[in-house]
């Protein structure tokens, strides 16, 4: 790599890491008016307009809030465990695409901070590192309690990551990559044409079963409700962060907001065709192009933007569906989950990928 590419891939990993730290404070808000519209009432509403600003409050409040570690904590794992919440929760969203590529005079640029060759398992590698910081937390904090939801946390975890792992085998034996640009950019591939409809090779139509699959997975696995076990505010008081406040404490929140970009992003790339445009923006695409008389290099510059958009689109209905789904569907009981994991996610997530395997030797996929 040469200076310019330094440059340009320090770059979009601090635009990254910016876009993700606005994230957090605007998921907050979405949740607490979100959660308020369901419930026929106000929510946030008296620091700025309809309580925008309530975010800011509270992360000055974070802040500025004496960070006083309790004395029976073991005080260096009790430190460190939400830094390993936070750390792996930046680093997945380094291999997901959010546009395709665009040529500069002899540079090609890529929409992604690292077009890894195994992007796919990197996400799944870097992402199962997120239970350390919660079992640490939970051991550290020497209390029962914030035990009790480590250990749930880390049974919970095991037990959906290998269903996380298998419903995603069908993909890669649709797409043959494990690189997540060119599974998005495959699923731009016309799958089906019912006269003037074209259905595109999105995930979502040749593995329906994986994508169920893999979406109660991610439920579980950034640990939001109806499997918020770990934190089970009616039976364990808060969980694995019980003994935590202030800033640690939102480091956790930080965490799991961002565990939940993180999410919506995958279902994007691999069941919602990624950065492929939405119906309607291919028009939209060439009417711009003709009206405003675009040179070749602008039309391209508008393309980009317009995929940027779509992705984002996209994330961010899976965003609002994570707060939907919290404040409409009741938590599970411990025995519950663990039964969904292993007797009904696991084996459809095996007869999912013997299905895929008979489809594509037919050659109906």
């Amino acid at each position: 790599m040469d200076q310019l590419d330094w440059i340009i891939t320090v770059g979009k990993c601090a635009l990254i890491a910016f876009i993700l730290l606005q994230v957090v404070p605007l998921m907050v808000w979405v949740e607490r008016r979100g959660s308020a519209l369901m419930q026929n009432r106000l929510g946030p509403n008296r620091l700025g307009p309809l309580g925008l600003f309530q975010g800011i409050a509270d992360a000055v409040k974070m802040l500025f809030k004496e960070d006083r570690i309790p004395g029976h904590v073991h005080a260096l794992y009790y430190k460190l465990a939400p830094v390993v919440c936070l750390v792996p929760a930046f680093m997945t969203f380094a291999v997901i695409p959010f546009g395709s590529q665009i040529t500069v005079g002899e540079r090609v640029l890529n929409f992604q901070v690292a077009d890894l060759n195994v992007g796919l398992l990197y996400v799944f590698s870097i992402a199962s590192l997120g239970v350390y910081g919660i079992i640490m937390a939970g051991w550290s904090s020497n209390n029962k309690y914030a035990l009790l939801g480590s250990l749930r946390s880390s049974a919970q975890m095991i037990s959906y990551e290998l269903s996380l792992g298998l419903s995603v085998i069908g993909i890669l034996m649709i797409f043959s990559s494990v690189k997540l640009g060119d599974i998005a950019r495959q699923q731009g591939e016309i799958l089906l044409q019912l006269g003037p409809i074209s259905i595109p090779k999105w995930g979502i139509f040749v593995q329906p079963l994986g994508f169920l699959i893999f979406m109660t997975s991610i439920f579980a696995e950034t640990n939001r409700l109806p499997f918020d076990l770990p934190e089970g505010e009616s039976e364990i008081v808060a969980g694995y962060h019980l003994e935590y406040g202030t800033m640690q404490f939102g480091l956790f929140m930080m965490a799991e907001y961002i565990n939940m970009t993180v999410g919506a992003a995958m279902i994007t790339t691999l069941y919602f065709g990624g950065w492929q445009l939405l119906p309607g923006m291919s028009a939209i695409h060439a009417h711009l192009g003709d009206l405003l008389a675009l040179s070749d290099m602008a039309r391209e510059w508008v393309r980009v933007g317009l995929e940027i958009t779509s992705f984002t689109l996209k994330v961010v209905f899976f965003l609002w569906f994570f707060v939907w789904v919290r404040w409409t569907v009741p938590r599970f009981r411990y025995d519950q989950v663990m039964d969904l994991g292993w007797k009904v996610m696991l084996p459809l997530s095996l007869v999912n990928i013997f299905v895929t395997g008979v489809l594509i030797y037919y050659k109906v996929i």
